[in-house]
């Protein structure tokens, strides 16, 4: 499988999933703004939508929108209880987590990635809105589970992860979401999540196992 991804997007999720199953896989690393890869490939030919992520599996196909590739790599790997099985109703819980990740999480961090400069007026609404939709994930994790579908990881949270993990570069600050921000460290320190951040170049390789043990 070859993994087209942009280092800190959402394709993070993915890198971090392919990890988890421990999956033989390629990187091919893409400028979104130019549409072209690493090896010189127009991405436009992989996904013409020129967003990442896309993931090209071992027969060819090429299968692009998070929500999408996330149950694809959990359904090759059931034993790896990464997702609920299909036609259970925890799945369908699973399906309205990942719309609500996609549609509404990931859509509200937009205007700090538009590269269009937001006045404090801007910048506040867009702030607000984040808000709310961490709101419920607060209130998800008040329970007391320790991932958002319960005991357990699996691909909504490494989604979830990696959008929140905007925060601190829009300067969104999570401190008011104590459930989301522990949340937040708990994934940060899985070793499937160090080593995609590391390849990805957004963490130093060093003081790895400290990571991985505060």
């Amino acid at each position: 499988m070859k993994l087209f991804y942009k280092p800190g997007t959402c394709s993070l999720a993915t890198h971090i999933i392919l990890n988890e199953l421990e999956y033989q896989y390629e990187l091919e690393k893409t400028d979104t703004g130019t549409s072209t890869t690493e090896s010189g490939i127009n991405y436009l030919s992989v996904n013409p939508n020129g967003y990442v992520p896309a993931l090209q599996t071992d027969d060819g196909e090429v299968i692009t929108e998070n929500p999408a590739i996330l149950q694809y790599l959990a359904d090759k790997a059931p034993e790896a209880g990464l997702a609920p099985p299909n036609g259970s109703f925890a799945r369908t819980r699973l399906q309205e987590l990942l719309n609500f990740l996609s549609a509404e999480l990931h859509k509200a961090y937009g205007p700090f990635f538009s590269n269009e400069p937001l006045d404090d007026s801007a910048a506040s609404k867009a702030s607000q809105k984040i808000a709310r939709r961490v709101t419920h994930l607060e209130r998800r994790l008040s329970d007391g589970r320790a991932y958002l579908l319960g005991a357990d990881f699996g691909v909504a949270d490494a989604y979830a992860f990696v959008v929140l993990n905007w925060s601190g570069t829009v300067g969104f600050d999570l401190g008011a979401f104590p459930k989301v921000s522990s949340f937040v460290e708990r994934v940060r320190t899985r070793p499937s999540v160090v080593r995609a951040m590391i390849a990805e170049g957004l963490i130093a390789g060093e003081n790895v196992e400290e990571r991985q043990a505060s």
